[in-house]
């Protein structure tokens, strides 16, 4: 890998550039809290070859949102359904505005 390389990565949203220490300081929080949203499976961190938890700035913003939610008093496992529902009713609205901006056209035409 050349040098170019490993700083075209740094842009990519899911490159695990982080390691759990500097993650937990960005966050403001504990490496533990960061291992427990990993024991809900809210993020899975990917390792690096000496088996380290590393983590992406896609996998931070999740876990800032997590601990938002803690810190108002949201029990961790809640706080972890809370995002996934979030993700998928998302997702979900994508994809029906897809559907409509696909139908719209036909929709004229009739």
């Amino acid at each position: 890998m050349t040098a170019d390389d490993s700083y075209s990565r740094l842009d990519d949203d899911d490159y695990p550039a982080y390691t759990m220490g500097r993650a937990a300081d960005m966050l403001g929080t504990t490496q533990g809290f960061l291992r427990a949203l990993g024991d809900h499976r809210l993020i899975t961190p990917l390792r690096s070859a000496g088996g380290h938890r590393r983590y992406s700035r896609y996998q931070l913003r999740i876990a800032a949102r997590a601990r938002e939610l803690v810190d108002q008093g949201t029990p961790i496992e809640a706080a972890c359904r809370i995002i996934v529902l979030e993700d998928q009713l998302e997702e979900a609205q994508r994809i029906n505005a897809e559907y409509r901006r696909k139908a719209a056209p036909h929709a004229a035409a009739t």
